[in-house]
Parts: structure tokens; C-alpha cells; sequence
């Protein structure tokens, strides 16, 4: 059977144009991680939380594996990049409805796509998956 790509980067541009089309404000719940680029001084826990409405971005951007945009904060213009993998949620600042993703820690992200032809792997579910995974310190 054929592998699917991911869903969520479709889900995510839906729930924008959705919000845009209602007039609400998009918002973008983002997992901070080593590929995502945003402005340090506003995370917080981890996480950071993005206004993707037009009148606030300049070159919105989705693909299938990132988002990327300008965007100023306290005055001062940031290129954001945020790979699909680190988005937890997507939603409307005005009335909170959107949709939410689990996200799998990054080495979890990485196992599964090395092993992706592994019998063993098809058989088993994601969040067992997650579960079972370890890290050793390799020198």
C-alpha cells in the first residue's frame, strides 16, 4: 500500500482560510524546536504564538512542509519559519475553535522516517511508537 503525505498541512491551510473567509484572526501555536525559527524573547514553556493574519504578516507562505512569513515584533521586522512538524494547534483568536496536533518530539520524527520500510514499523501505531523510543548518549 502507497505511504499518504500528511494531512495537517492541509488542515492548517483550511482553518486559516476559514478564519479569514469569518473574519477572524488565524493564530499559530507553535513547539519551539531547533528547525523553527521565531524570535527567542517571545517564547514561552517552549511554545510561541503566532498572529497569521494578513494585516499582520508580510509574504505568508504554506507548503507542505513549512510555513515561513515576516512579521514585525516591538517594531522590528523577523523572518519566521515554522516546519509543519512543530505546529501543535491552529485556531481563531476571537472564538478559540481551530484544530490541535499532537506533536512527536523530534528524534520520534526522525526514527520514523529512517525506518519508514521497516514490516515492524507498519504494524505498530504511532503512539506506541512514541512510547518505546529512547535516547542514548553516543561518542
Amino acid at each position: 500500500m502507497a505511504e499518504f503525505s500528511s494531512t495537517k498541512p492541509y488542515m492548517i491551510r483550511a482553518i486559516h482560510e476559514w478564519c479569514v473567509d469569518n473574519q477572524l484572526t488565524p493564530h499559530l501555536l507553535v513547539e519551539v524546536n531547533a528547525q523553527t525559527r521565531v524570535p527567542m524573547a517571545y517564547v514561552k514553556d517552549g511554545e510561541i504564538v503566532l498572529n497569521l493574519n494578513h494585516s499582520a504578516t508580510k509574504d505568508l507562505y504554506f507548503t507542505n512542509e513549512a510555513i515561513t512569513f515576516s512579521a514585525r515584533f516591538s517594531g522590528a521586522s523577523n523572518n519566521i519559519y515554522v516546519p509543519i512538524s512543530a505546529v501543535k494547534g491552529i485556531f481563531a483568536r476571537e472564538n478559540g475553535q481551530g484544530m490541535f496536533f499532537e506533536v512527536l518530539p523530534e528524534d520520534a520524527n526522525q526514527i520514523k522516517n529512517n525506518d519508514i520500510d521497516s514490516p515492524e514499523k507498519k504494524e505498530k501505531n504511532i503512539s506506541s511508537e512514541v512510547k518505546k523510543t529512547t535516547l542514548k548518549l553516543v561518542k
